[in-house]
């Protein structure tokens, strides 16, 4: 067994994940018949085979040169992915039972187009783009995002049967990248923990959310909400709007807040569905796990670092 995968992987020069950019030369692209192209040369042979037996001049012409037209349509196929140079793009996360789509950047050096190519991992759903003279086209491919973590896309099969689909041709990319799958969320309605209000550094500065203050500079991870959006409207630069009155309202996030009963997946998925719905409320709240702690904060890229601790723990 391991003496066949070894002759599979030098036969399909497997290399396992690659870095940085693919160069589809020639020892990387395999061409066989489709089925199509299996039928064409059956239909080709009794062709032949009746021009021999009947002396038809005519019949040998026409079995020759369908025979040249599928020669040429073999090196098209070849050509059509030859000279690609292919480099990994960028993985969205996306939640556990979800999707992930794994992109790869096809560019084209040479002055021919290149039509049809298409992208697809283990037989799954297939993409198809047309990469342009001297430019570059993306393409991707849909995987399964079972469990959390960081998910790897595995082997791609990158092929063609371009221009009269008598020929398959193809060949395997494997990029040393990953995608982040964030756990899957429990279902709405889930009740947040009690909100705490801080007596710390926001009240001391009347930084609550009562009555109007004034205007600041616009830090990143301020609130949507908080912006003065008809300032922005004008040209001035993005403010943000202070309130006073009423110290600034905090929650923790912990596992500890959770019943013993549940497992580590089913918690993981009570703290997701808190993380969303207290950034969907605009509340500022803080993540603590076992071995990691998120400081209060709010805002999308908080979020994000909160769900990156719960999708790594």
């Amino acid at each position: 067994m391991e003496a066949l995968r070894n002759i599979r992987g030098w036969l399909f020069q497997l290399r396992g994940p690659e870095h940085g950019e693919i160069v589809l030369v020639q020892r990387r692209i395999f061409i066989l018949p489709s089925r199509a192209g299996v039928f064409f040369a059956v239909v080709l042979l009794l062709m032949l085979t009746g021009s021999i037996n009947y002396t038809l001049s005519l019949g040998f012409i026409l079995t020759f040169l369908l025979a040249s037209l599928g020669i040429t349509a073999m090196l098209h196929t070849f050509r059509n992915l030859v000279g690609l140079r292919i480099t990994a793009g960028r993985a969205a996360p996306v939640f556990a039972g979800e999707t992930a789509r794994f992109t790869v950047c096809l560019h084209n050096p040479t002055r021919a187009a290149r039509y049809s190519i298409g992208l697809t991992r283990r037989g799954g759903e297939t993409e198809f783009v047309d990469v342009p003279a001297e430019r570059s086209a993306l393409a991707g491919a849909a995987v399964p995002a079972v469990r959390r973590g960081l998910l790897s896309p595995g082997r791609l099969t990158l092929y063609t049967r371009f221009p009269l689909g008598l020929f398959y041709g193809w060949s395997y990319v494997e990029f040393d990248t990953h995608c982040l799958v964030y756990p899957r969320p429990a279902a709405p309605g889930l009740p947040l923990p009690p909100v705490k209000a801080s007596g710390g550094e926001g009240a001391s500065r009347g930084e609550g959310r009562e009555d109007f203050s004034g205007l600041r500079q616009y830090h990143p991870g301020d609130s949507p909400r908080h912006i003065a959006w008809k300032a922005a409207a004008r040209g001035e630069v993005l403010l943000t709007k202070q309130f006073s009155g009423q110290a600034r309202a905090e929650l923790w996030l912990t596992h500890t807040l959770l019943p013993d009963h549940l497992g580590l997946e089913d918690k993981l998925s009570c703290l997701t569905r808190w993380v969303l719905d207290a950034h969907a409320a605009g509340l500022a709240y803080g993540l603590e796990l076992p071995g990691a702690i998120v400081s209060v904060g709010s805002g999308e890229a908080h979020r994000d670092r909160c769900l990156e601790k719960l999708a790594m723990a």
